[in-house]
């Protein structure tokens, strides 16, 4: 089939739209501006209210939606909720609405877990679990899904939906990239009395999915939590990043109550919250309904994440424009 993809450019998107043309299907990239691309390239502009993708989509029978405004941790934005609307929840809306009217027969759309909850939750979470997002992003995701329901319900323009918790890989931006760096160091981390449980999907594994729903004809009308396995502890997770470096993991087991006092005292209490909560997701339905299994473990996706780091940590830094989905 002919897949319209945007955010192609970006993290998720660059793993994902080979893998879509190794399985036979023929990838129209969504471009803001013209640039080289290995796929059939489709120039719309900025993604908003007004984007027109009529061109964009005559002739596509499926639609996987990845671009977005992504969550970052200090927004400048002048007013960020109305930002993250304009292109997470009415530049999704707009294409949709398009899409349907040009016949498209499926549209895939990457949310987030973030469209549940920003925060801890000891529980795992499901499809099921009533979502109460609270940051911007969350919101603008949580709206966009709600308003594809709708679309799809009145169109019949059938919907999938992927919410995804934090993704790591080759290319991974944001808190993973943070602590691969901060591992490479080599310094002490007091993160040994750290006994959480955090759920993960690597990059690859999640390309996989999207391609899965893609072409299931029983992904049609559902919501599916993804990720690798088993979830991982931060400590855990400090291990496995440093044995896929080849460096020691120096955890020291400082008291959790003293290291969130020390958070509050030295303003870094959201960070120490993302490394000591708990967020985990049941993947079942996806494994169940589609017979989906992640083709990557965390210590291969750790490892491709550690050969990434290694080749690219002298070498200067570009910002991908696309999805980043570092939540």
């Amino acid at each position: 089939m002919r897949v319209l993809l945007t955010g192609a450019t970006g993290f998720v998107g660059r793993n994902t739209a080979p893998l879509l043309a190794a399985r036979g299907h023929r990838v129209r990239a969504a471009l803001r501006a013209p640039s080289e691309s290995p796929w059939e390239p489709a120039v719309v502009g900025e993604i908003g209210p007004d984007t027109d993708w009529r061109a964009a989509l005559t002739g596509v029978d499926s639609v996987v939606h990845m671009a977005a405004r992504v969550h970052v941790m200090r927004d400048s934005a002048a007013d960020p909720l109305a930002e993250f609307r304009r292109v997470n929840t009415a530049g999704t809306i707009r294409l949709a609405e398009q899409a349907a009217a040009a016949g498209v027969k499926r549209f895939v759309f990457l949310s987030s877990i973030k469209a549940v909850v920003d925060e801890s939750r000891p529980a795992p979470l499901d499809e099921a679990t009533p979502p109460a997002p609270h940051s911007p992003y969350g919101v603008s995701k949580l709206e966009a899904e709600r308003a594809l329901a709708e679309i799809s319900a009145r169109t019949g323009m059938e919907l999938v939906v992927i919410r995804p918790p934090l993704v790591y890989g080759p290319g991974a931006a944001g808190n993973m990239r943070s602590l691969v760096k901060l591992v490479a160091t080599g310094l002490p981390l007091p993160l040994g009395a750290i006994h959480n449980r955090r759920s993960l999907i690597y990059v690859g594994n999640l390309a996989d999915a999207v391609a899965t729903v893609l072409e299931h004809p029983a992904a049609a009308g559902q919501t599916f939590l993804v990720q690798d396995g088993e979830p991982v502890s931060t400590a855990g997770l400090v291990q496995a990043i440093a044995t896929a470096l080849g460096r020691p993991a120096r955890l020291v087991p400082v008291p959790r109550p003293l290291m969130a006092l020390a958070a509050g005292l030295t303003g870094t209490r959201a960070l120490f919250d993302r490394l000591a909560g708990t967020l985990t997701v049941d993947d079942g339905p996806i494994r169940k309904r589609l017979g989906w299994r992640p083709p990557h473990d965390l210590a291969s996706g750790l490892r491709a994440t550690a050969e990434w780091f290694n080749a690219s940590r002298d070498r200067p830094r570009r910002r991908s424009r696309g999805r980043a989905n570092g939540d």
